[in-house]
């Protein structure tokens, strides 16, 4: 099912397979299920980036309502979020979200369980604005991107 793009939206890029699961996991908990997309796996991290600014940058610019959240595995290089934030166009970046497992989603599942199960869980935390999965020791450094998220995604996903 396809966003509507006149209204306030939000489409994920995940990099992986894992990275898709988790935010179709997600996807399950939310209250606004048109307003979310989750687009086909990139396959890298790079691939992601790269993706966005071919496919996405334009058309973000063409539909101001729409949001976008990059999924990647930060494989251990906490620096790799400014480092991706460095080719997000400055016009952009307040509606550009960059998320993911510190080492790779696969290593969150001893601790918290199948992949969409964790999503569900992280959107249970963004629609009670708590951090009981996100305070997890590998999804914790993503906090800041949380905090300036929640101002725009609740609202947009779960009417709050």
């Amino acid at each position: 099912m396809s966003v509507n793009k006149h209204l306030p939206h939000i489409y994920v890029l995940p990099e992986d397979d894992a990275d898709r699961r988790l935010a179709n996991g997600f996807h399950l908990e939310v209250d606004r299920i048109r307003q979310m997309q989750v687009l086909p796996a990139a396959g890298g991290w790079n691939e992601v980036l790269n993706s966005f600014n071919r496919d996405h940058v334009g058309k973000m610019e063409r539909w101001t309502n729409r949001f976008m959240v990059l999924v990647i595995d930060f494989d251990g290089h906490e620096e790799r979020l400014a480092d991706a934030k460095k080719v997000i166009p400055a016009g952009l970046i307040d509606r550009v979200f960059i998320l993911g497992a510190l080492t790779e989603p696969e290593d969150l599942t001893a601790d918290l369980g199948l992949f969409e199960e964790i999503g569900r869980a992280m959107a249970r935390d963004c629609r009670s604005q708590t951090d009981t999965t996100w305070g997890h020791e590998l999804l914790r450094h993503n906090a800041a991107e949380i905090e300036r998220m929640r101002d725009h995604v609740r609202p947009i996903l779960f009417g709050i």
